[in-house]
């Protein structure tokens, strides 16, 4: 019998995987130092950004997915 896998809750709080396996994570930036970026540049940072390449790998797995 396998053991079960635990969640690694401060990866749970960070990233979400969708329906299709993307894993998503918070865009940075946004916090202090705003009066020097546009609001357009803002904006995008505010929205969802998907992991790329191996990274996308370990989080799954630290996730249980």
């Amino acid at each position: 019998m396998k053991a079960k896998l635990k969640t690694r809750k401060a990866a749970a709080k960070r990233f979400k995987v969708t329906g299709t396996g993307k894993v998503l994570h918070r865009g940075h930036g946004v916090r202090h130092l705003k009066s020097n970026k546009s609001n357009r540049r803002l904006r995008a940072q505010k929205l969802m950004k998907e992991v790329e390449g191996k990274f996308k790998v370990k989080i799954k797995r630290m996730l249980g997915v």
